[in-house]
């Protein structure tokens, strides 16, 4: 373990294996950072938050704070963070409310780059990216492989799916579809994101299909309810299609199109 001298640890922190923690840092009370974590000058890590194996923190993180909404009034909240993730600097991650199911949760392998904001009762997957600035607000799921991009704003109970494209500064008022790049202020959808597809090994047939489905949703005269009878019709029992399928049904802001 590796502690600087001028870092300020509370006795009540709990710190695994070969940890780093750089000049100037604090480490609240009720902080678990587990093996190999890795925290660098000036951040700031308060609890109830636990961070599995291997997480970075750059300088100037803030993590763990109380998360400033106004129906927050000083209960027990918790922040959970899987392993190997990667928070840049200025990155801000807030804990939960009650209001919200009292947890903030982060998976594993995710990119935070700097001044990415996580906020209260968000629920991010893993292997995800945050660009420069890439902003939730409260009660935001992030699914697996999604990218967020610089200074996106995603509103409050949205979701974005899986391996979903949010182009930079777009502003999302409803859910991004998966597989799908989604872009401007405010947000429309523009069909599969065949390139990030590819690179994430979906073979030509899936993404052929993955196409089909989005012809269906965005270039018919259908609404999004005759456009969902007619991929099930076509296309239902691949997983992509069914996991799309069930997202948009299971849609409590509708979907953006």
């Amino acid at each position: 373990m590796s502690i600087h001298p001028t870092a300020i640890i509370s006795p009540k922190a709990e710190l695994g294996r070969n940890v780093t923690i750089g000049p100037y840092s604090i480490i609240g009370d009720d902080v678990i950072l587990h093996d190999d974590c890795q925290v660098g000058s000036h951040s700031v890590i308060e609890g109830p938050s636990e961070f599995g194996r291997g997480n970075t923190f750059f300088h100037f993180v803030s993590a763990g704070q109380a998360p400033p909404d106004l129906k927050y009034h000083g209960e027990r909240s918790r922040l959970v963070a899987g392993e190997r993730n990667t928070f840049r600097e200025f990155s801000t991650l807030h804990r939960g409310t009650e209001a919200g199911g009292m947890l903030t949760e982060i998976g594993s392998d995710n990119l935070f780059m700097p001044q990415s904001h996580i906020a209260h009762d968000s629920h991010i997957g893993n292997h995800t990216i945050f660009a420069n600035g890439a902003t939730l607000a409260g009660h935001v799921t992030v699914e697996d492989w999604a990218i967020i991009g610089a200074y996106s704003g995603i509103h409050q109970f949205c979701r974005v799916g899986k391996y979903a494209f949010i182009g930079g500064y777009s502003v999302v008022v409803k859910d991004a579809l998966p597989y799908a790049r989604t872009v401007g202020n405010h947000a429309r959808c523009y069909g599969e994101n065949t390139l990030g597809l590819r690179r994430r090994g979906f073979s030509d047939e899936e993404i052929r299909r993955i196409g089909r489905a989005y012809k269906f949703l965005l270039s018919s005269r259908m609404n999004t309810s005759q456009a969902v009878e007619a991929i099930k019709e076509e296309l239902r029992g691949w997983p992509e299609i069914d996991y799309l399928i069930e997202f948009i049904e299971s849609s409590k802001r509708g979907v953006t199109k």
